[in-house]
């Protein structure tokens, strides 16, 4: 018999955050990518974009935000389990995130798999246009607690 499954297909979360200079100078900082589409100004001037972007993988941390709200918002904890993250598939950056920036990530499970104890989320970041920025596929995975 499977167990019964601690959140259920259509939870939905979302997370917004406006992205500063700040919030781009220190995820450089920390994961050490001081490439100059993220902090050389003019070098970013002279580009399509004509401005510094904000990195794709910073991105991916607020996703990673959103998917704590799931489970805070949604998850019936289970003394047995604890959800970790498998990872983001077919992760897309579909357009640039400037400083000043505010994107807010929608996040919505799509899919259970009791059998293997995973859940699968659509995963949407939109700016304060309306543009879709990026998209991704998150899997959580219940592990046995113990």
């Amino acid at each position: 018999m499977t167990k019964n499954f601690p959140i259920d297909v259509g939870a939905s979360a979302s997370f917004s955050k406006t992205v500063s200079e700040s919030d781009v100078y220190g995820f450089a900082g920390i994961t050490g990518d001081f490439a100059p589409n993220h902090v050389d100004e003019e070098y970013m001037r002279k580009s399509g974009y004509g401005a510094r972007i904000a990195h794709g993988a910073l991105l991916v941390g607020y996703m990673s935000t959103a998917s704590s709200a799931i489970l805070r918002k949604h998850s019936r904890p289970t003394p047995d389990e604890t959800a970790v993250s498998l990872g983001y598939d077919r992760v897309r950056f579909l357009g640039a995130v400037y400083f000043g920036d505010t994107i807010t990530v929608n996040y919505e499970v799509t899919e259970i798999d009791k059998e293997h104890r995973r859940s699968s989320a659509a995963v949407e970041v939109v700016n304060q246009k309306g543009e879709v920025v990026a998209v991704a596929t998150h899997v959580l995975k219940w592990v046995p607690n113990g």
